[in-house]
């Protein structure tokens, strides 16, 4: 299975792109952005093998790798209909909605009609979540997730220059525990974080909370 891929832009047209390894071989992969041709490019790759094709979806990190691939574990959609929504809608905005019930917006994407809307929203609401772990910063272990400790984000009432801070603080808690980490060594870094940085991302304050680990 192909996971990821580097080399030169030989064609890419916001549907589709080909890239010429260091191997001599060029894969033909599905990619929603144009890219400057000659340019050097590093893409992950979902391998989808079906009886009588194969077919390479491209992300910019893993997170949309992931996401993609969740999509298409859901009954009814298909890689291409995962593709499009995805590039429609974005990661972060499909885990909104499926964590807010939010069937009209799965649902504006084109290819995707209320059934599928409606399975999507079934299937992942109580995995979507996991997704959020992932960034191009960071890569994760998933396995046994289950038996990680658990932070009670709840006691979490430190204000902040930014807003939206407290929201990220939780996020962030809650994948650093799906990581591994115990409340006590990520607390602390991360309010201390939070007071000293502009942080606008829950994945930008676990960027930070691990390299101070």
């Amino acid at each position: 299975m192909i996971g990821h891929i580097q080399g030169k832009v030989l064609f890419s047209d916001g549907v589709e792109t080909i890239v010429l390894t260091s191997s001599g071989i060029g894969y033909q992969v599905f990619f929603n952005k144009v890219l400057s041709e000659g340019s050097f490019v590093s893409i992950f790759i979902s391998h989808q093998i079906k009886e009588a094709s194969e077919q390479l979806f491209g992300f910019q990190n893993l997170r949309d790798k992931k996401m993609f691939e969740l999509l298409t574990s859901v009954k009814g959609v298909g890689p291409k209909g995962a593709f499009n929504l995805l590039g429609f809608l974005g990661t972060e905005s499909i885990i909104e909605s499926v964590l807010l019930e939010n069937k009209k917006a799965l649902t504006a994407a084109p290819g995707v009609g209320p059934k599928a809307g409606a399975q999507i929203i079934l299937d992942l609401s109580k995995k979507i979540n996991k997704i959020r772990m992932y960034s191009p910063s960071y890569k994760v272990d998933a396995d046994n997730l289950e038996e990680l400790p658990v932070f009670n984000t709840s006691e979490v009432v430190e204000t902040y220059p930014n807003d939206n801070s407290n929201e990220i603080m939780n996020e962030a808690l809650v994948a650093c525990k799906e990581l591994g980490f115990r409340e006590d060594q990520v607390l602390p870094l991360a309010q201390k974080i939070l007071t000293d940085n502009e942080v606008t991302k829950p994945e930008q304050l676990v960027h930070l909370v691990l390299k101070e680990i």
